[in-house]
């Protein structure tokens, strides 16, 4: 008898170990941490610069700050309308100006719609999980022309888009002497030295 109960147990603690080490959707979790912690440093970013400095940029070739906000709100919806089924929804305004017009527009608004934006993108992430992000979808691009890729694609693209642009904000910031929100000290833990 002690033989038979030492076997099952031996045999149910790789069972019980690994159902509580594997959370589900494991993939998806890591993405949806990435984005959220991408969109909490780039709204602490753009509410940190005064707007006085909005249409900076460091050389011609590069983008203002502006436009770099305008841009960030239009990527989002282009890669997190295709999460699932549900579809972010601007107004005509913000799909019809130029995005030269946009980056001019004022701080407040920017700011707004971005996070609107961030919003959006945090609720079609909901639709996801570790089974879809294989799903064959077709990708309409700016010019019109579709392509067929994995769900994943989108998700990973959204998450490169937002570090992408972090960093050049970052770079804009300390141009302008602001330091970004991974560069501000972090609170020291209570009775630390």
């Amino acid at each position: 008898m002690r033989v038979s109960r030492a076997v099952l147990a031996f045999v149910a603690l790789p069972v019980t170990l690994g159902a509580q080490q594997t959370p589900p959707n494991p993939i998806t979790t890591v993405m949806k941490q990435r984005t959220m912690t991408f969109q909490q440093r780039l709204a602490q970013a753009f509410d940190s610069i005064p707007e006085r400095i909005f249409g900076y940029k460091p050389t011609p070739a590069q983008l203002t700050i502006g436009y770099i906000a305008q841009h960030l709100a239009d990527d989002n919806y282009f890669y997190c309308n295709q999460f699932g089924a549900m579809k972010g929804t601007r107004a005509v305004e913000d799909t019809t100006t130029a995005d030269t017009i946009k980056a001019k527009w004022p701080k407040a608004k920017l700011v707004a719609q971005m996070k609107t934006s961030f919003a959006f993108c945090e609720a079609a992430l909901e639709q996801l999980d570790d089974a879809k992000l294989g799903d064959q979808i077709t990708q309409t691009m700016g010019n019109g022309q579709t392509r067929t890729v994995t769900r994943a694609g989108p998700v990973m693209g959204h998450i490169i888009d937002m570090a992408d642009h972090y960093s050049q904000l970052a770079n804009y910031m300390r141009l302008n002497n602001i330091l970004p929100p991974t560069a501000l000290p972090r609170p020291r833990p209570p009775g630390g030295n």
